[in-house]
């Protein structure tokens, strides 16, 4: 790769998020699917869906839930403890690896780890920064029509903003509370059409507050008798550019189920999170991966992204290092799982195996969407991890890093609060509340995570999130021979050239021709 292309690859990189104001206001497209207005979040955070109300609602203090006062609840100790866990598994394994590169707290050390000590911060605490509709997830359970996900970035409060360009105060970690959209707190008689009626309702224009908790509006719906878990997100370490490394930032994954009953919240497997070395590790667990995963229904649910991997091929933690770049490397959670990766000889996949499997869904009359070859079923395999999606056209390890509106000025923020990953997906998220508003059977079928389905392309043409500057392309071989079927179709819009980003993949990115 060029140097130029290596740095337009950082910057793309690092300013995902960094898109003209102008380009959002314009096509708008979390309209009817998420709540990102930074006036409506912060009197929201304010009100009744603080964290503090969401999760300690016999709380009688109006006062915001600090950080202290959050892990000392009863129901968090649990998590906090696994995060206790994890910092130290992550500090041994990086001593055993990297002996030579010093880790800890502060500016002086090679490895920049997060301070711990802000989970027991009163200054520090969890902020509203949007609100989510994850309707398109209802096939995980129908009956629960999807989740709501009210999610919350960790914000020092100690300091007040001055000026305009002021210091953001806001630390890299999310906590995602995901609720049914439809549970114990609802009505019965509630159906996915009504919630999904009254989400498309506020699509018309920005919302106003009326118009989100009214008797028939959806935020009206959200119960804390729904909550369903909590998954956080945060920067565990940052290695800035040396002599010795690149830059490199790595970010630690978990998920918390809630357990009604006790009222705790208690350590989970990842949703699809292959926990590659313990299978990799175990030849018996090798072979069951194998034979559930070429299973046909499971191979056609692979390709459409609506794969559910049992929990005894699962990882309780996730750690996602960021950038990854476009080759397939060890830095990615699916490495390793097919011959030809890397040095091991305990791959669990053959090509072969991937070859067959083809050959059966084209006989069995199966219409494959995505994986059309070796390196699509590779691809498809890392992105439906967690760790492997948020390495791929997210803002560092964020998908939505949120709303800051303790900004100065929210509302004219360059950075918008998801990335072009969230933002390219919504078309498709939208078009599944239709159906079910219109009373017709979602398509949950999604593309890969670096590009979004052809059903909004007309809505995303031209744009980083679909064929504009910046967005992932594929550049063809000089025969259709030579061309992935998986890819093909990752082109590139008039004026732009798709300039391969790698050493071993023909993967890249759009940029201007000639440049």
């Amino acid at each position: 790769m060029s140097r130029a292309l290596k740095c337009l690859l950082v910057m793309s990189v690092l300013l995902g998020g960094a898109v003209p104001v102008r380009a959002v206001e314009d096509r708008a497209l979390e309209r009817g699917t998420a709540v990102i207005d930074p006036a409506l979040l912060r009197e929201l955070d304010h009100g009744r869906l603080g964290l503090g109300r969401m999760l300690a609602p016999e709380r009688s203090a109006d006062a915001p839930l600090s950080n202290r006062d959050l892990f000392g609840l009863p129901a968090m100790v649990p998590v906090r403890e696994a995060l206790d866990r994890e910092f130290d598994r992550y500090v041994s394994k990086h001593k055993a690896s990297l002996p030579n590169e010093s880790i800890g707290v502060g500016d002086s050390f090679a490895f920049q780890l997060f301070d711990r000590a802000l989970f027991d911060s009163p200054d520090v605490r969890f902020l509203l920064s949007g609100i989510v509709n994850r309707m398109d997830r209802a096939y995980v359970a129908p009956k629960d029509c999807g989740e709501i996900r009210l999610i919350y970035r960790l914000t020092r409060t100690d300091v007040l903003p001055i000026g305009e360009n002021a210091v953001s105060q806001r630390l890299p970690m999310t906590l995602n509370l995901v609720l049914k959209a439809k549970g114990d707190g609802n009505d019965a008689s509630l159906s996915c059409r009504d919630i999904a009626r009254r989400w498309l309702a506020t699509g018309s224009a920005p919302p106003a507050m009326e118009k989100l908790f009214g008797k028939d509006d959806p935020l009206d719906l959200i119960d804390v008798r729904n909550i369903d878990r909590i998954e956080t997100n945060l920067q565990i370490a940052h290695a800035p550019k040396s002599a010795v490394r690149d830059f490199r930032t790595d970010y630690l994954l978990k998920v918390f189920d809630y357990d009604g009953a006790a009222k705790r919240f208690a350590e989970a497997p990842l949703e699809n999170q292959i926990d590659r070395d313990r299978i990799l590790a175990d030849e018996a667990l090798r072979r069951d991966f194998k034979a559930w995963l070429l299973d046909p229904k499971h191979f056609a649910d692979l390709d459409r992204g609506t794969l559910l991997i049992p929990d005894r091929f699962l990882a309780t933690a996730a750690v996602a290092p960021t950038p990854t770049g476009f080759d397939v490397s060890e830095l990615e959670p699916e490495f390793g799982m097919v011959q030809g990766e890397g040095t091991a000889g305990n791959a669990v996949f053959s090509d072969g195996d991937v070859v067959g499997a083809l050959q059966k869904a084209a006989a069995d009359g199966t219409k494959l969407q995505n994986i059309q070859s070796l390196a699509g079923f590779e691809r498809r395999l890392n992105d439906v991890t967690c760790a492997g999606c948020h390495q791929t056209r997210g803002i560092g390890g964020f998908h939505f890093p949120g709303v800051d509106w303790m900004a100065a000025k929210p509302s004219n923020s360059t950075v918008v609060p998801a990335s072009p990953h969230f933002f390219g997906d919504q078309p498709r998220r939208r078009d599944i509340l239709a159906s079910f508003r219109d009373g017709k059977a979602p398509d949950f079928s999604r593309g890969f995570s670096n590009r979004p389905q052809p059903r909004g392309s007309t809505e995303l043409a031209g744009t980083e999130y679909s064929d504009g500057w910046g967005a992932h392309c594929y550049l063809p071989g000089a025969t259709p021979a030579e061309s992935d079927r998986s890819f093909r179709g990752w082109t590139c819009a008039e004026g732009l050239a798709c300039q391969v980003a790698g050493k071993a993949s023909r993967i890249g990115m759009c940029f201007v021709k000639g440049r």
